[in-house]
């Protein structure tokens, strides 16, 4: 169906599918406060596994320990790690790291899942855009003027769609307001500099009082980036050793100016080149509260352009010459206009609590540009909503049932325009019931959905039904709480899976898909510790999910021509062929938090920080699942005296060599970070000033998870400094 179709259907469908309330967590001492930034409540917030967490997640259950895992990025966390991609922030977070494509473009990555199996949204809602057809294409939510970042994990993450069947990430903004404002007027504001870019931003929001129940809300923000800075070589050992290796066959060929050109490339240090970044954004909303019910509408306009490097181990090779003079390379330019409702009911007394609904439409358009030449163009039409009712407590049982639709119109044009036109429609049920004795608790999720996924190009339609379910149990053992859930989860192949078949310029590879995808389908097992031992708080997650028909993207080590032909033997140039494929996989993980306080007291407090993570996928024929990330150890301290907060950390990345054919290894490596946040108005928390220092000695590093990880390395020092007000 196309969007444009979409005004026909009834009014009263579109009310009974709307989405509701973005997933929120709170603290159960002061719902009402999100900004706290005491050195105990950074902790406190990222694990949010503790018991006094409240993760209503759109319902208006106490909690929802058992089924999701939670962590959740704000205040002076949210701060020190700002960056303008999603991905970037969530790094320190267990289990969560990027896809690093590039500066400008950094997805997710949820224990080790990315892609199609994290979802991505934007106050409850899908971000609606193109970032899930290739991790060159960056999510087209601003974070720098959002109250929190939230990260599901677990079976819970189902009730979200099956796109989140590896994890989900929810970005909470004010674009409707969520409250009145006690004052007259209330101002955020952000502002930050990067010495490894050359990187200012600045953020701000407004939300005023109208009377007569009404707020408005008004933000926008701006960010210009130059080329990062990285240590020694831009290119990895192997990558390097490959093209001197060339240089030296053409200087015996007597090619001595191609020689030249590639010991030019191979030697690179320093700065990575076409790494710019510049992006605007703005937001408006309005929204009426009345008694316990209140709705709004906003709306808002997101634009970025980024710069993607070539892989000089071959790829695209650019009608004007790549290194021509004048020739910008390969850049990318994102737009995206989108509309939102959001409702909250209060039913009164009775079965039904409450009625939480949310609405969003996407007119989204990703361009890729080659030079100043228009290679291909992405056109995404999105249009999702859900609806919850909230059911009152009837003793020992509450929950939540609703219903949500996702209708999205994607097409490309241009000559390397590699996937066909395609149309998506979900719709799904979803129901969660809790029950509770005493220190026991017994919680159950299920999901029917069913999809359909057409080309009309290509006369292909692949209609697609799927049953997910989740039970999980936990018992309260002092200050512990001890659990174990399992799941069966579905997820139909994507668009892009199906129906890809040409080469993508940005990514410099040819993409073949496979009209014959059958669903992905996962058993999951987890087991978790949470709580508090004496004053320290631990959180402790084993998982393991057994996939039937896992679908992956596989690097062939065949090069092709733009047609798809191989490339004759002998030639050089062509595309590496990468296809998607399916066979049983399995991954399992481990993460931990520890938390000590080795000080508490009115004057002075020292608060030490453990974490840990691992991820082990493998596929059926015994070959590694691709771009996993490796052992991941953080250890921090935080020290407040009064208006001063210090934090050190040092983060270990250990190597990955357990990696498929045709995927380069990477090192281990150490991050050693500081930082000092000062809040100079006596009494309150309103204005934060931060300095930081990331990777204090300057040392290189190559993410496990990102396809261009050999010519892009993460960024060397870099030296920062922010402001943060609230009035």
């Amino acid at each position: 169906m196309k969007l444009s179709s979409i005004g026909s259907l009834p009014l009263l469908a579109i009310a009974l599918a709307a989405v509701p309330c973005a997933a929120q967590v709170q603290t159960a001492d002061d719902p009402a406060d999100s900004s706290s930034d005491d050195v105990g409540d950074d902790f406190h917030n990222r694990t949010s596994q503790q018991a006094d967490i409240v993760v209503t997640a759109g319902r208006s259950l106490s909690q929802l320990d058992v089924l999701a895992g939670t962590s959740v990025v704000e205040g002076v966390e949210l701060q020190r790690n700002m960056n303008g991609q999603v991905g970037e922030i969530l790094e320190d977070l267990p289990g969560v790291s990027g896809s690093g494509f590039s500066p400008g473009a950094s997805r997710p990555v949820v224990r080790g899942f990315s892609g199609e199996r994290v979802r991505v949204m934007s106050d409850g809602i899908g971000s609606l855009d193109a970032s899930n057809t290739s991790d060159d294409h960056a999510v087209s939510i601003d974070p720098l003027t959002v109250e929190r970042i939230e990260v599901l994990r677990g079976p819970a993450v189902l009730l979200y769609g099956s796109q989140a069947i590896g994890g989900a990430v929810n970005v909470i903004d004010k674009r409707i307001p969520r409250s009145i404002p006690d004052e007259p007027i209330h101002i955020d504001g952000l502002a930050s500099y990067d010495s490894v870019n050359d990187e200012y931003r600045v953020g701000a929001s407004v939300d005023a009082p109208l009377g007569g129940g009404f707020v408005a809300h008004i933000d926008g923000s701006y960010l210009n980036s130059g080329d990062i800075h990285v240590p020694g070589y831009v290119l990895s050992d192997g990558l390097r050793a490959d093209l001197l290796a060339d240089a030296a066959e053409h200087d015996s060929d007597g090619e001595p100016e191609e020689a030249a050109e590639l010991r030019e490339v191979a030697n690179q240090q320093g700065i990575v080149p076409n790494t710019f970044v510049e992006t605007k954004s703005v937001n408006a909303g309005l929204a009426f509260f009345s008694g316990g019910s209140n709705f709004g509408f906003g709306g808002g306009y997101y634009e970025t352009t980024y710069g993607v490097p070539e892989n000089p181990a071959g790829g695209h090779e650019h009608e004007d010459g790549g290194d021509e003079e004048g020739d910008a390379g390969v850049s990318i330019g994102l737009k995206q206009y989108r509309a939102e409702y959001r409702g909250d009911l209060d039913l009164g007394s009775g079965f039904l609590d409450r009625l939480q609904t949310r609405v969003g439409y996407s007119d989204y358009t990703h361009t890729e540009f080659e030079g100043s030449e228009v290679g291909t163009v992405f056109d995404v039409e999105g249009f999702e909503g859900r609806a919850e009712f909230i059911q009152a407590p009837v003793g020992n049982l509450r929950g939540s049932f609703g219903g949500q639709f996702y209708i999205r119109d994607f097409s490309a044009t241009g000559e390397e325009a590699f996937v066909a036109p395609n149309q998506t429609e979900q719709y799904g049920f979803f129901t969660l019931q809790e029950l509770s004795f005493g220190d026991f608790q017994l919680e159950g999720a299920a999901r029917f959905e069913t999809s359909s996924v057409s080309s009309t190009p290509l006369n292909v339609d692949r209609n697609f039904n799927i049953f997910s379910g989740a039970l999980g149990v936990s018992y309260d053992i002092g200050g512990l709480r001890v659990g174990v859930n399992g799941s069966r989860v579905g997820r139909a192949p994507a668009g892009e899976e199906l129906f890809a078949n040409g080469p993508h310029v940005a990514t410099g590879q040819y993409e073949l898909g496979d009209v014959d995808l059958e669903v992905e389908r996962a058993w999951g097992l987890e087991g978790f510790v949470r709580g508090n031992v004496g004053p320290a708080t631990i959180s402790l997650t084993a998982f393991k999910s057994w996939f039937d028909n896992y679908i992956y993207l596989n690097n062939t080590g065949t090069l092709v021509e733009e047609d798809g032909s191989p490339v004759p033997a002998g030639e050089e140039g062509g595309l590496p062929l990468f296809n998607y494929l399916q066979q049983d996989a399995t991954y399992y993980g481990v993460e931990a938090e520890l938390a000590v306080p080795f000080v508490e007291s009115d004057a002075f407090s020292l608060l030490g920080e453990a974490s840990a993570e691992y991820v082990k996928a493998e596929l059926a024929d015994g070959s590694p699942v691709p771009r996993i990330p490796p052992l991941g150890l953080t250890g921090a301290l935080t020290a407040k005296t009064g208006p001063f907060e210090v934090r050190g950390e040092v983060q270990y990345f250990g190597e990955q060599d357990d990696v498929p054919a045709f995927e380069s290894a990477t090192d281990a490596f150490t991050f050693v970070n500081a930082s000092v946040a000062w809040r100079p108005l006596r009494g309150n928390d309103n204005v934060t000033l931060l300095a930081k220092v990331d990777n204090i000695f300057d040392v290189e590093g190559r993410r496990a998870t990102s396809f261009t990880r050999d010519f892009i390395p993460m960024a060397g020092r870099n030296l920062s400094v922010s402001a943060r007000f609230s009035f």
